[in-house]
């Protein structure tokens, strides 16, 4: 079992944190999501995980990895937390 640290932006609420979580842990082969609001640090375990595919889930929910930020990935966030709020 590995451990791994992927740092993002527009962590901004619990919200965000629920629908991250739900969406990665949807992925074949991750057992725990662990998510720091502060550091907008998220730690997956798991073995034989693509990180290619947590990835681009990130950024289709609008959370890009640390210096990959956009406008358009930020609005996205938003909605991707309006949903984690209702969750």
């Amino acid at each position: 079992m590995k451990t791994q640290e992927i740092f993002v932006e527009n962590i901004k609420c619990g919200g965000c944190m629920t629908s991250i979580k739900q969406a990665l842990e949807k992925i074949k082969g991750i057992t725990k999501v662990e998510i720091d609001k502060e550091e907008e640090k998220i730690s997956l375990t798991g073995d034989h995980y693509k990180l290619s595919e947590v990835i681009d889930s990130l950024n289709s929910m609008g959370y890009p990895q640390r210096g990959d930020n956009t406008l358009f990935k930020q609005a996205k966030s938003y909605v991707s937390c309006a949903i984690g709020k209702m969750s």
